[in-house]
């Protein structure tokens, strides 16, 4: 059986009823003006070929005045979509309102129509379009004026035939309709709003926690530059260096000022980053270089410790990760590594293929840590311990390293004795040498 046609006018007819519903609606609208919009659109759409139709029927049966408020009220609800469609949203509820009232009260009143339940309409849609209070007890008092006018004086003239008693039920029937269709709606443009709003929230608490990250970041990538230069300077003030030792020290100290300026290079990278979030963004590249850059980092640290960091890394060995958070995760490691190693301990830098994962170790000899203690490292109940050198650190870096490797679908482990040391270990995807044409 061949089914194309009419899945295809299905489809066709489902696209034109969303575009007319959503005339007017602009992406870059507030939420709840869109949705009021919408509701608008959805009572103008129905009545333009009801009232086309009353205008015929009334026509025939000789009620040409009301068949012209029947054609007249059609023309204002297609006049309603097009003024949305222009974005003047509202002259389109004024015109809609003020002209359905005025129509409303004269054919209920003289044609006895039961058009007054129709102002039940035009107020209910007032109260969900407008905030104004004013506006609203203003608009309200004029409805509920008519729709008591038409009840209580009710008014008889020879232009104005009667419509029948049956026609009078379908009338109130359909703005009864009306009524359920308006509610319905409000109903489930509050149910939008609440999700929307929960997801601004969610948005919000990412923000904050990538706002901690980040905080985190810069504490580990500036707090040893300075420490340094805080050393050094205290030397400087005190004397204690001969004056033959100054341009060696000076030029430690340009070293550490450009490690420093290189790591609020990386602080202001990650913001712009990070601006919707962190997210990993991986790429091809060898592992030994980055290594050498991060025990660059912590060079001042290592000698002022004694400590000895044995490396061996592949020379082609290549992670397919986000460069800069596979940096941060070493650096945490590294930093941890010196925090708790003994002076002139040492430390092991090993990395080697495993599979379709690199597995790279730190691995010190220092204090160590004891199992109830591995168990939180990950988590925010864990109490960060004093460094052999009375460092202390935040916990929070740890916390970050487990997030960066489960955005590049890594892992890490981690193994530790107490006064045996620590080995940080960390899995992440091997790298892949893309030989460029004609190599």
């Amino acid at each position: 059986m061949h089914k194309g046609p009419p899945g295809y006018l299905y489809q066709l007819t489902l696209r034109t009823w969303n575009y007319i519903v959503n005339v007017g609606v602009s992406p870059l609208m507030p939420f709840i003006e869109s949705r009021r919009t919408k509701l608008l659109n959805l009572l103008a759409i129905p009545c333009i070929p009801f009232m086309l139709f009353f205008a015929v029927l009334n026509c025939s049966q000789g009620r040409y005045l009301l068949a012209v408020f029947n054609l007249l009220t059609s023309c204002i609800n297609v006049f309603v979509l097009w003024l949305h469609w222009k974005q003047r949203y509202l002259s389109a509820r004024l015109v809609a309102i003020l002209c359905s009232v005025v129509i409303y009260t004269f054919t209920g009143l003289f044609f006895h129509n039961g058009a007054e339940y129709f102002l039940l309409n035009i107020l209910l849609s007032c109260l969900l379009v407008y905030d104004n209070k004013w506006l609203n007890a203003g608009l309200g008092l004029l409805i509920i004026s008519a729709f008591l006018v038409i009840v209580l004086m009710p008014q008889h003239w020879y232009l104005a035939d009667p419509v029948p008693r049956s026609r009078v039920w379908a009338n109130i029937a359909t703005s009864l309709v009306f009524i359920i269709v308006a509610l319905s709606f409000f109903k489930h443009i509050q149910s939008d709003y609440q999700l929307e709003i929960e997801k601004q929230r969610e948005a919000l608490a990412t923000m904050n926690k990538d706002k901690e990250k980040l905080f985190s970041i810069v504490a580990h990538d500036i707090r040893s530059p300075l420490a340094t230069l805080e050393i050094l300077l205290d030397m400087f003030r005190k004397g204690e260096y001969p004056e033959d030792e100054m341009e060696e020290a000076a030029a430690i100290l340009h070293k550490k000022i450009s490690q420093l300026g290189g790591s609020l290079d990386n602080v202001l990278r990650w913001s712009s980053r990070s601006m919707k979030g962190i997210q990993a963004q991986p790429v091809n590249f060898y592992l030994g270089p980055l290594a050498t850059e991060v025990l660059y980092f912590f060079e001042m640290t290592i000698q002022q410790k004694g400590i000895t960091v044995e490396t061996s890394i592949p020379d082609d060995l290549m992670l397919y990760a986000d460069k800069d958070q596979v940096s941060v995760i070493l650096r945490n490691f590294l930093s941890n590594a010196l925090k708790f190693s003994y002076a002139g301990g040492v430390i092991e830098l090993k990395a080697q293929a495993v599979g379709a994962q690199v597995g790279i170790g730190i691995t010190d000899h220092g204090t160590g840590m004891p199992p109830t203690q591995v168990l939180n490292l990950f988590s925010y109940n864990q109490s960060p311990g004093y460094g052999t050198g009375g460092e202390r650190g935040t916990g929070l870096g740890l916390i970050l390293c487990k997030e960066f490797a489960q955005q590049n679908n890594g892992t890490i482990t981690v193994e530790s004795n107490v006064d045996k040391g620590t080995r940080f270990t960390v899995y992440l995807p091997v790298g892949i040498t893309v030989l460029k044409e004609g190599e």
